[in-house]
């Protein structure tokens, strides 16, 4: 895009100065030559003044001297006539084969001719053809210097709203509160948080959804299954057979249920990929860490080498960056980032030694909308769809101090297929 504006306004401007830049030239040299021409006709006819004056006052004799300090100063050549005698008087050196004539009439019958060497002429307007070309090559020049600050100004806001939008398509729905100065792309960059905030409540209405018929399906099936299990020890084999049939076609079902459940998990973690946690978690721990020792505060990450667990890493990188915000805004004393290896997940771990998350709000602190320092309540719901995207879980694990626990699925090293997630058996 840079390119295509920067080509775009040089073309402009390099037409511009073209157009400008050869009629000015053209224009500059014919007005010289045509000043010149004057100035060798205003010269011939003080010339020829000169020469009648002295043909007056001299009793029809030229003084040649008096002649050449008249046209001192350059380099001619003066041929007149006059009661039939040629004269020619020569000032400076020899006129060449560029030369510039003109005429004048003398009093005394006959025409005096004026015949002067035009290579000042031709130095002066290759001066200015020079002079032009270089005002066309600075505004050319200044042309380039405009078009790279503008078409920065441009790509650069236009590749952050890139960015914007694919993040927004890997399931980073936080509004970003920078804008451009443009008025286009500031609409478009509003429209994003927009669809942003529409999705994010979108996916989390399906999610909550999902959780709610499935906690519902499970419990009724488990009542089932204890009901039949009670009808199968009957004294009737009719009944107990009966009930052990439709005992067997209801943990089926329980069965299916789990899979679409875990399928669905596997789906939206499609994009998820082995991450060496070894080397992300302090990857994002530099981008916080700054922030933190401006506030007075230290960041401290303790992840053990070769762990892996299965991640989208922009995802990773929000969800973790929501913790570290939440730290840095509601929390005190050192942040700590630790990781370790679970029975079947990657366990990350953020805490501080703040105050941590009033009882009250302890329940509720993933809703979207709940905040309990002032702020929009919107990043920890996104952190827990970010990391649920990818077929995690985000759990407030104590809340005073706060300790916010990613279940990441753990991968191995070469694992080049999404693992999924096994649903936990049971009612949600």
């Amino acid at each position: 895009m840079r390119r295509r504006i920067l080509r775009a306004i040089l073309l402009a401007v390099a037409v511009t100065a073209c157009a400008l830049g050869i009629p000015l030239g053209y224009s500059a040299i014919i007005f010289v030559q045509t000043s010149a021409g004057a100035s060798v006709t205003d010269t011939a006819q003080v010339a020829a003044n000169t020469v009648d004056d002295q043909l007056t006052t001299n009793n029809g004799r030229i003084d040649q001297e008096g002649l050449k300090r008249v046209l001192q100063g350059g380099q001619a050549m003066v041929t007149f006539t006059y009661l039939g005698r040629k004269t020619t008087v020569v000032v400076g050196d020899s006129q060449g084969e560029d030369v510039l004539k003109s005429s004048a009439p003398l009093v005394h019958g006959g025409t005096l001719e004026l015949i002067q060497n035009a290579r000042p002429l031709r130095q002066l307007q290759a001066e200015l053809t020079v002079l032009v070309a270089l005002l066309v090559v600075l505004s050319v020049g200044t042309g380039t210097v405009v078009a790279t600050v503008t078409a920065r100004r441009l790509a650069e806001p236009m590749r952050h709203v890139a960015d914007r939008a694919a993040r927004l398509g890997a399931g980073d729905f936080r509004p970003d509160p920078n804008r451009y100065g443009v008025e286009e792309l500031d609409m478009v960059a509003h429209a994003l948080d927009t669809s942003g905030s529409a999705l994010a409540d979108l996916v989390q209405r399906e999610r909550d959804l999902v959780g709610d018929v499935s906690h519902q399906l499970r419990s009724r099936l488990t009542a089932l299954q204890l009901r039949l299990e009670t009808m199968a020890g009957a004294s009737s084999p009719e009944i107990a057979e009966d009930a052990a049939a439709a005992l067997e076609q209801s943990e089926r079902l329980t069965k299916v249920l789990e899979e679409l459940l875990a399928a669905a998990g596997a789906a939206r973690a499609v994009q998820a990929e082995p991450i060496d946690l070894a080397t992300e978690l302090p990857a994002i721990a530099a981008d916080w860490r700054e922030l933190l020792r401006a506030d007075g505060r230290a960041l401290r990450v303790r992840v053990p080498d070769g762990l892996l667990a299965r991640a989208t890493p922009g995802r990773l990188r929000e969800a973790i960056g929501v913790l570290l915000d939440n730290s840095l805004r509601h929390g005190t004393g050192t942040v700590t980032i630790s990781a370790r290896r679970g029975e079947a997940t990657a366990v990350v771990e953020v805490s501080d030694g703040g105050p941590g998350v009033p009882e009250e709000l302890a329940a509720h602190v993933f809703e979207r909308g709940v905040s309990g320092g002032g702020s929009t309540g919107v990043g920890l719901a996104l952190a827990r769809a970010l990391v649920d995207a990818d077929g995690g879980r985000l759990e407030l694990s104590t809340s005073r101090p706060a300790t916010f626990t990613l279940f990441l699925p753990v991968a191995r090293a070469g694992d080049l297929v999404a693992t999924p997630w096994r649903a936990e058996p049971g009612p949600r």
